[in-house]
C-alpha cells in the first residue's frame, strides 16, 4: 500500500496516469470542526486489475503541492471517475478553483442506469464487481498520523473497486446511448455556485414558522453575520448559533447586551465579545431595512391550486415511466414537482433535458386529457387518446 508523501512522487504518478484513458479518485475528510473540509487523505488508482497501480497521496505533509493532481484533473484526455463526487469536488474547488474534466459519477450513472436511487458504493460493488466493502474504518480520524493498515486497506478499496464499477457503467451508458443524460446531471456539480453560499443568501436555508418580511429580514441579517464569521475563521456555522436560537433572536429582537443574555437557546460564547456585537448589530440592520429592501418567502407553490387526482395519477406515470426507462424516478421528479405539475406549472426540472423526453412530455399529455392509464397485469399502460 504505497503512500506518496513528496510533490516528485505525485508529480511521477499523475504523468503516468496521464498515459491512461481513466483513473479513479476518493477522498477522506474531516468536517465536523471547521466550515471547510479538512482533506486527510487522497486516493488514486488507474486501470488494472490488483493494487499496484493504486496509491495513497498524504496530503498533510509539510511540503507537498497538489499542482501535479491539478494538472491531472485537467488534463481532458484523462476521465477522472468519482463516487457521489460532490463534497470531493467542494475540496478541490475550494482549494483550487479546479474542477477535474472530464468527470464521471458512477452514483449519478447508476440512477441513469437503473439501480436506484443515490446508490451507495458498497451496493454497487457487491452488484457488479461481486465483491464486498469492509466499512469499519468509515468514521475514523482521517487526520491521525500513522494511519494503520485497516485504515490504508479501506480507502484503497475505494478507488480500486471503482474501476470495475466505471467500466460496466461507462459500457451500460453506451449501449444505452443515455451519455447525454449524465454530462447534464454533472453540470450542477461541476458548476461553481454548487459550492458557494454567499453570506447574502444565507437566510434562505434557515427553517421558520414566520412569513414576515421584517421578521425575514432580520433572520437575513443574523445569517449573513454567521456565514461571513464562520467563514473567515473556518468554523462550523453552528459554532456560531445554532438556526433555533437565530429564529429566537429575530422574535425577540435583542437591542443590547442585557437583552441578549436573557436569549434561552444561544451558546455560551455567543453572549459576548465579537459573536454577541455582531447579533447586535445584524438586529438592528434587520429592524431599520427599508420596507421596499426586505426578503419574502418563496409563496408561489402555496398559491398553485393542486388537483390531487391528477397529482396521484402522475405519481403513477413516473412510477410507469422510470420502471419502463429503468432510471430513478427520484432523479426525474420528486413530490413537490408532480404537485406543482398538477397545478398547471411547468418550471420544474420535470419539464426540462432528457426528463422532458422520459416523462414530462407524457405528463403534459396526461393534464391536458391527450392519453390515459390502464393496468394490464401487473404494469401501467399509456393509451393515447
Amino acid at each position: 500500500m504505497r503512500t506518496i508523501t513528496t510533490t516528485e512522487e505525485l508529480a511521477a504518478y499523475c504523468a503516468e496516469a496521464a498515459k491512461h484513458p481513466f483513473v479513479t479518485v476518493d477522498t477522506e475528510f474531516l468536517r465536523e470542526r471547521t466550515y471547510y473540509s479538512k482533506l486527510c487523505l487522497i486516493q488514486l488508482a488507474m486501470p488494472g486489475t490488483d493494487d499496484s497501480g493504486a496509491v495513497l497521496v498524504d496530503p498533510l505533509v509539510d511540503g507537498l503541492s497538489m499542482e501535479p493532481l491539478y494538472e491531472l484533473f485537467r488534463d481532458t484526455s484523462v476521465v477522472k471517475v468519482f463516487h457521489a463526487a460532490r463534497q470531493d469536488l467542494e475540496i478541490f474547488y475550494v482549494d483550487a478553483q479546479v474542477f477535474p474534466e472530464p468527470l464521471f459519477d458512477t452514483q449519478v450513472a447508476a440512477m441513469v442506469c437503473g439501480f436506484g436511487e443515490q446508490v451507495g458504493y458498497e451496493t454497487l460493488v457487491r452488484k457488479i464487481a461481486k465483491e464486498g466493502v469492509d466499512k469499519t474504518s468509515r468514521f475514523t480520524d482521517w487526520s491521525r498520523r500513522p494511519l494503520t493498515d485497516a485504515q490504508k486497506t479501506y480507502a484503497l478499496a475505494d478507488v480500486t473497486h471503482l474501476r470495475q464499477v466505471y467500466e460496466f457503467l461507462a459500457a451500460k451508458l453506451e449501449e444505452s446511448g443515455r451519455h447525454k443524460w449524465v454530462e447534464e446531471e454533472l453540470r450542477v456539480l461541476t458548476n461553481p455556485d454548487t459550492y458557494i453560499t454567499a453570506p447574502r443568501d444565507a437566510w434562505k436555508r434557515v427553517k421558520t414558522r414566520t412569513n414576515s418580511g421584517r421578521f425575514l429580514g432580520i433572520v437575513r441579517e443574523l445569517a449573513a453575520f454567521r456565514e461571513a464569521y464562520a467563514q473567515e475563521r473556518n468554523i462550523p456555522r453552528n459554532r456560531v448559533y445554532k438556526d433555533d436560537a437565530m429564529v429566537e433572536l429575530a422574535s425577540n429582537k435583542p437591542k443590547n447586551h442585557e437583552e441578549l443574555g436573557r436569549a434561552r437557546l444561544l451558546l455560551r460564547d455567543a453572549r459576548k465579545g465579537d459573536i454577541a456585537d455582531g447579533i447586535l448589530k445584524a438586529v438592528a440592520a434587520g429592524i431599520a431595512c427599508p420596507n421596499d429592501d426586505l426578503p419574502q418567502a418563496d409563496r408561489s407553490r402555496e398559491k398553485l391550486q393542486v388537483n390531487p387526482a391528477l397529482a396521484d395519477l402522475l405519481r403513477v406515470l413516473l412510477k410507469a415511466k422510470t420502471e419502463s426507462a429503468s432510471v430513478a424516478a427520484k432523479l426525474i421528479a420528486n413530490a413537490s414537482d408532480l404537485d406543482a405539475i398538477a397545478a398547471g406549472s411547468r418550471d420544474v426540472q420535470a419539464m426540462r433535458g432528457w426528463r422532458l423526453e422520459v416523462f414530462g412530455n407524457d405528463a403534459i399529455a396526461l393534464c391536458e386529457g391527450k392519453i390515459a392509464l390502464t393496468a394490464v397485469g401487473n404494469d401501467v399502460k399509456v393509451v393515447r387518446i
